[in-house]
């Protein structure tokens, strides 16, 4: 299958929407944008294609210093403005704020200003904040021409940390946007796997959505479930693949976490399946109060995510946002040895296990989740649901814990469960056991919390089900299955 050029999907994300409106928003003066999400996601290529279409100014910084910085902005601002020479001279960074904000020429359509990968000059500039804050401010006094100026980066920490608490920009920036991985149904389509559910699912759990590393790797995806091998021993895990570091350059990428060891050890710990904060502290050897200050850095760099139970509070788990990380964590870092030596044909094969219980099965279940809160219509779940997540019941009868991988809190005045699910991603079929088990959840359930008399069971396999259950799906009105093929066509 032909894979579809970049715009075909770019052209429909809402990011490209957003850009557009505020491009041409009216009124007078600088007004700032702030565009920020992790790198390989399309941001450059986005604002890129901004500028050329508004014929507007695109600047992409470096790391050099703040010097050569200066000269080669300057060079850029000549070359678009049309100076004798090609170079505008400029005295220091203040007088290039200034020359920005003015980059109206007097017209009054509104005029684009790009300058991407903004962290690499508030390194050498830290003043550069304090000096796009004074020009947004002076440009309200004149109200004379419009200058839209979009600031881009992929350090997730810096560019969020413009707009917290007392920073210069705070309260100066008209719109925020943050370029997202697509979702598990555009990335199918992105690397041209639709109608191969399988490889698609497996493909997700890997790369996620992040559109740059279908370029970066330059390779077909695998046409079977069975290439995998092959296909990730000639890229992910090939030690001559850029995307073999991938988990490093993400990291390095944070100016905020400096000590890698640690935040790696954090992330490993997670992606074996550690997700309390208990859990993780004990597989560190750490005491829990130590773990908070490394665990919020990478909380606030995007790197992990918190989930807060469904129905009880003060239960959150902890779970890696970044596919390609977490296969790193799981798969490659762990026989590190035997991939850098190139025998990833046999390391995959010992890997398979650590792959389906801590990659395939937590993102399927992931997946799950946000089908049922992005595309399942509301017969399929019984209404309108206000939140969807995960829980944990305690089974007194069994002196056991049972984890439910999918709850649907109904919308309105209490918080009513219509939903249950349970997610499978094994290669087996699934039986009608499952629904003996959501049922007893059920009934575990409405001894402590509201449950809807048509609570919905809901079982999510990427295997498919056994005749059993589907002999029962069809006798009852308050089951519905979903395979492959439904969670990524149908609702």
């Amino acid at each position: 299958m032909a894979m579809p050029r970049p715009n075909d999907l770019f052209d429909r994300v809402p990011e490209w929407e957003d850009l557009s409106a505020f491009a041409s928003a009216g009124g007078e003066g600088l007004r700032v944008a702030v565009v920020h999400g992790r790198r390989r996601q399309g941001k450059s290529y986005l604002l890129r294609r901004l500028a050329a279409a508004t014929e507007g100014f695109y600047y992409q910084a470096l790391e050099e210093e703040a010097t050569p910085a200066l000269e080669r902005l300057g060079g850029a601002l000549g070359a678009w403005l049309g100076v004798p020479g090609r170079r505008l001279a400029l005295a220091d960074w203040a007088a290039a704020v200034d020359v920005l904000a003015e980059l109206h020429r007097g017209t009054t359509a509104p005029v684009v200003a790009v300058i991407d990968e903004l962290p690499y000059l508030l390194d050498r500039v830290p003043e550069l904040s304090s000096l796009l804050q004074r020009a947004a401010d002076v440009s309200r006094e004149r109200s004379q021409g419009a200058v839209r100026l979009v600031l881009c980066g992929s350090a997730l920490s810096v560019m969020t940390g413009l707009l917290s608490g007392q920073r210069a920009l705070r309260g100066r920036v008209a719109c925020t946007l943050r370029v997202d991985p697509f979702d598990f149904r555009e990335a199918a389509s992105y690397w041209g796997v639709a109608g191969n559910w399988p490889v698609a699912l497996r493909l997700h759990a890997i790369v996620g959505g992040t559109p740059g590393y279908r370029d970066l790797l330059g390779l077909d995806p695998p046409g079977h479930v069975a290439d995998f091998g092959r296909w990730l021993a000639a890229g992910v895990c090939n030690p001559a693949s850029a995307l073999f570091r991938e988990d490093d350059y993400l990291l390095a990428e944070e100016r905020g976490l400096t000590d890698r060891a640690l935040y790696h050890s954090v992330l490993s710990a997670v992606a074996a399946g550690n997700l309390s904060e208990t859990k993780m502290a004990a597989a560190l050897g750490r005491d829990r109060q130590a773990l908070a200050w490394p665990l919020g850095v990478l909380l606030d760099a995007g790197f992990v995510v918190r989930d807060d139970d469904a129905l009880r509070q003060r239960r959150p788990s902890y779970r890696i946002a970044e596919p390609i990380v977490r296969f790193h964590h799981v798969v490659t870092r762990p026989d590190l040895a035997r991939f850098e030596e190139h025998r990833a044909a046999e390391a995959w094969v010992d890997a398979q296990q650590r792959f389906s219980t801590h990659v395939l099965g937590p993102h399927f279940e992931d997946l799950a989740r946000l089908w049922t809160t992005r595309y399942a219509s509301e017969e399929t779940v019984g209404g309108r649901l206000a939140r969807v997540g995960a829980t944990q019941l305690n089974d007194p009868a069994g002196r056991s814990q049972m984890e439910i991988d999918v709850v649907g809190v109904r919308a309105g005045g209490s918080a009513t469960v219509g939903l249950l699910g349970e997610a499978k991603s094994g290669s087996e079929q699934v039986g009608i056991a499952v629904l003996a088990r959501l049922e007893r959840a059920r009934d575990l359930l409405a001894t402590r919390a509201t449950v809807a008399r048509s609570v919905k069971l809901a079982v999510f396999s990427a295997s498919g089900f056994d005749r059993t259950l589907l002999a029962a799906a069809r006798r009852r009105n308050d089951v519905e299955l979903v395979d492959l093929k439904r969670l990524y066509t149908g609702e």
